[in-house]
């Protein structure tokens, strides 16, 4: 149930989804991965939604190139995790939901057990590796991801629904290069809000998702369009193919 103080709080979305829906966000978990360009603006408006239970890993620190674009981490949180700087800020804004902050890497051993009991996955990593981890777990769990990537002004972002979609391996069957990409705060802040009206959607079962669809932003033109996606059944992730490769001792 809501207390007086919430219904306040969230009055004027309640005006759009009622009580049934806020409870609903209430009651729901969401895993944050990354508290950098993507992660920042996402958890901070999971966070002032009303998302009841918010967990965001991250192994990094703050430093002074973050600043353009990282917006829970402000100068004076230089060299301080961000985990540590994200939580603070994410707690002060919305005193009434719960922030777990995990100062870990993600990786095969431990990312089943990090996302745990999560009502879905948000992808805001800066690499592809680990994105594959997020979807393997996302299959795994039978939960949701919710895709974001962005480079200099343009981004992308898609929904991910194991069973009903492509997953990320069928859209991006092959990494691209690592590399240390340009990026304008803008980027990530448009991207990331995109992503957090994902999970909303989701959460309250209401709009029609990214699912099967990529959408991508092209800052430059401020121009968007679409891309369709399907599984593809020979997929290593969530194909026939993995299947068969299940079944052998």
């Amino acid at each position: 149930m809501l207390s007086e103080r919430e219904r306040e709080r969230y009055k004027r979305q309640i005006l759009l989804f009622g009580e049934e829906g806020q409870e609903k966000l209430k009651k729901s978990r969401i895993f944050i991965a990354g508290a950098g360009g993507l992660g920042c603006p996402i958890s901070l408006y999971l966070a002032v939604a009303g998302i009841g239970t918010l967990t965001v890993v991250d192994r990094d620190v703050v430093e002074q190139t973050n600043l353009n674009r990282q917006i829970l981490h402000y100068d004076r949180d230089i060299g301080k995790k961000k985990t540590v700087s994200a939580g603070e800020k994410l707690r002060e804004i919305n005193p009434d939901i719960r922030v777990n902050v995990i100062d870990t890497t993600i990786d095969e051993t431990n990312v089943l057990r990090l996302v745990g009991n999560a009502d879905g996955i948000v992808d805001a990593m800066d690499n592809f590796p680990t994105r594959y981890l997020l979807n393997e777990a996302a299959i795994n769990k039978k939960i949701p991801l919710f895709h974001g990537a962005i480079r200099g002004l343009y981004g992308q972002a898609t929904t991910i629904i194991p069973g009903k979609t492509g997953c990320l391996r069928c859209i991006f069957p092959n990494a691209p290069p690592k590399e240390v990409f340009p990026v304008v705060g803008v980027a990530p802040g448009f991207i990331g809000m995109v992503q957090a009206t994902e999970v909303l959607k989701y959460l309250l079962g209401s709009g029609e998702l990214l699912a099967n669809r990529l959408f991508l932003w092209d800052g430059m033109r401020s121009h968007g369009e679409e891309i369709a996606v399907t599984r593809n059944p020979g997929c290593m992730a969530c194909g026939t193919m993995r299947k068969r490769t299940r079944k052998k001792p």
